[in-house]
């Protein structure tokens, strides 16, 4: 019998699903043995309903292959095989925030990849490096569920993990304002050049829904538990611009920040690379060593070269220099469908693990 784990995946067969999928292959600690998706893949083995669908440059993995998928809509049934699940399920918002608390009240602890819940007070929304204790929130949760053991917990919006971090690690600067331009990658929408080929050599200069994301959310994983609810951050005042570029993966981020307190250069470089959680310092299996590298030269960093920075978890800064409107500007970049994805929810549910929320039924 194994001793890790047993995780199910809502949504297995979408691109995030299979990243979740993929990732897990050789975790320590977790296992998938159960894979449910909508009605039309039901019944089949996991193989034949992603067929030719199968998005990650791994293969997919041979103890996946000939899992029967269940439909996730029989919550009961999809709950009573697993200790937690992930979800990536393709649903509204509504039916997704639906389904997440009904897997939840079975005493099912949920990590959602989706944003459904981002914004429902008492759900804990974390980076694992910058705001852990927003966990303790899920006590508060458990109440108005009526549950012991089940909860939701959801990480942010891919966009945020390119800036957010680095501003965390400026944090006794004081920034005040920021001016963000993201520059999103194709998988950020679920698609590959193969099913969006008139992206290629291409800009659209909007993606729905994801300024506002990318203003509002990172205020709230700076916010503070207040009475039972998360109470988001005043400041800084950020304003945002989303762009989708022919890239498949990585998300880069132009920032201008102002700070209360004047920084130098060698503050900032340092403050980054010296910037740690705790999932470092609990050694968890999906953290990088190094969360945030700095990188000198002026063309850096680059998608091709970058994004795969401790295997997709870390985030790569770059030229920061002074800026004649704001005090200082830089480039960053991150994984978004490992760091800003699946890979930010596995370390999710890791942390949980380590605060003991996530246990074997």
């Amino acid at each position: 019998m194994s001793e890790k784990l047993k995780v199910g995946i809502l949504g297995g067969t979408g691109m995030v699903g299979q990243r979740f999928i993929s990732l897990l292959e050789d975790h320590p600690w977790f296992e998938v043995t159960t894979i449910a998706a909508s009605p039309r893949s039901a019944g089949k083995t996991y193989k034949e309903a992603v067929g030719d669908r199968w998005k990650m440059t791994k293969p997919m993995p041979e103890k996946v292959k000939d899992i029967v998928v269940m439909n996730v809509n029989e919550v009961e049934k999809v709950a009573s095989e697993v200790d937690f699940v992930f979800s990536a399920v393709d649903m509204t918002k509504e039916e997704i925030k639906a389904i997440e608390e009904a897997y939840a009240k079975t005493e099912t602890p949920v990590v959602s990849n989706n944003s459904a819940h981002r914004w429902t007070p008492d759900v804990p929304m974390v980076v694992p490096e910058i705001n852990p204790e927003h966990m303790k929130v899920i006590d508060f949760q458990r109440k108005r569920l009526g549950t012991k053991r089940g909860f939701v917990a959801v990480k942010p919006n891919c966009s945020i993990q390119s800036y957010a971090p680095v501003l965390t690690a400026w944090k006794e600067f004081e920034p005040i304002e920021v001016v963000a331009t993201t520059y999103q990658a194709i998988s950020g929408a679920g698609k590959t050049f193969k099913d969006w080929p008139e992206m290629e050599g291409n800009i659209i200069p909007y993606i729905g829904g994801e300024e506002e994301k990318s203003e509002k959310e990172p205020l709230r994983i700076w916010g503070e538990i207040k009475d039972g609810v998360i109470e988001p951050a005043a400041l800084p005042v950020i304003t945002c611009q989303c762009i989708r570029v022919p890239v498949l993966d990585g998300h880069t981020a132009a920032v201008f920040v102002k700070f209360r307190k004047k920084p130098t250069k060698e503050q900032l470089v340092e403050k980054l690379v010296s910037f740690k959680g705790v999932p470092q310092e609990l050694n968890l299996p999906s953290a990088p060593k190094q969360f945030i590298q700095y990188l000198e030269e002026d063309n850096r960093p680059q998608v091709s070269l970058d994004v795969n920075f401790e295997n997709g978890m870390g985030i790569s800064v770059g030229r920061i220099r002074e800026d004649s409107v704001y005090d200082w500007k830089f480039v960053g970049l991150s994984h978004n469908t490992v760091r800003g994805a699946a890979g930010g929810a596995v370390l999710c549910a890791e942390l949980l693990k380590a605060q003991g929320y996530i246990t074997r039924k």
